[in-house]
């Protein structure tokens, strides 16, 4: 069988773990170039050590190289302001797809469990966030059975897997997620908040949605969720419930005040997340890192499947 080639631009610890990710565990793509910027970078030394072609001239140094030609599928690890001028050169090459894991969301966003089909017809596809990937799916869950009027979700990661990027990124971080919520998640209005946690030792993601919706059955709300939690699962095996999915109703004459909507009631749905990362580069404490690595893996495997 015959793999689709693939880049990854950023030699990170997000970038590093998605080339291990690929090495490991891809059965339609092949690495094939790591790119960056620094020439000291352990990530472009590792994937030089693995025999893989690097460049520390960033995409325009691939553009040159003439593994470029064969390359189909671009992974960006960078940030959200690198990621338009590696689109610039991507655009150019109308047999080139990038999978793009930062919040610059120039393209479509995607969640593989929700919405894949948008990458069909896409060559930029957004990954969110890694909150995003852990708690949409969540959001829609709940919206296929009983419109979501609101959907909070609070993501609490290790300040130690919190790198560079994510914390420059942190006003991106909010502000995309929230989009996705309503976006992809079917959310009549979303918000999204982040907490990078100090303890020592770091703790694992944790993650909280909250959604106010319509009422429903609250068996088949929950039914549903845990089908979602199971999907999920395929690709991120740390992704589980840390506790049981929790009901509150807010009654019509007690309704609550959110900004944007005004006033609503109905059912408020609370589920409670754990994601624990596989450890295939980074540590385990680290699910946020590896569910944006993983949801970016099984969103290339597809493309490349076709």
């Amino acid at each position: 069988m015959t793999k689709t080639k693939v880049a990854i631009i950023g030699p990170g610890n997000i970038g590093t773990d998605l080339m291990i990710k690929i090495i490991r565990n891809a059965e339609h793509l092949e690495m094939c170039a790591m790119v960056g910027i620094d020439p000291k970078s352990d990530g472009l030394a590792r994937a030089k050590r693995m025999g893989y072609v690097t460049t520390s001239e960033g995409l325009a140094g691939l553009e040159k190289m003439p593994e470029w030609k064969d390359i189909k599928v671009i992974f960006d690890a960078t940030s959200a302001k690198a990621h338009h001028y590696n689109w610039g050169i991507v655009e150019q090459y109308p047999d080139k797809k990038i999978i793009d894991l930062t919040p610059a969301a120039i393209g479509p966003f995607l969640v593989p469990p929700v919405n894949f089909e948008v990458s069909q017809n896409q060559r930029n596809v957004n990954m969110v966030t890694c909150g995003g990937q852990a708690t949409i799916p969540m959001v829609a869950a709940v919206n296929r059975v009983a419109k979501v009027h609101y959907g909070e979700i609070v993501a609490s990661i290790a300040s130690k897997s919190a790198g560079p990027g994510t914390r420059a990124n942190i006003d991106e971080f909010t502000e995309t997620t929230a989009h996705a919520i309503e976006q992809v998640g079917g959310a009549d209005k979303g918000k999204a908040i982040i907490i990078l946690n100090p303890a020592e030792p770091p703790v694992v993601m944790r993650d909280t949605v909250f959604t106010l919706s319509e009422q429903a059955d609250r068996a088949t709300i929950e039914k549903s969720i845990h089908e979602m939690v199971a999907q999920v699962q395929q690709y991120v095996p740390g992704y589980t419930l840390h506790q049981a999915v929790q009901f509150e109703d807010i009654p019509e004459d007690k309704p609550v005040f959110i900004e944007g909507l005004g006033y609503r009631h109905g059912l408020k749905t609370t589920i409670l997340l754990q994601v624990v990362g596989a450890g295939h580069y980074l540590p385990a404490y680290a699910g946020n890192l590896d569910i944006m690595t993983s949801a970016a893996l099984a969103t290339g495997e597809k493309i490349a499947k076709g």
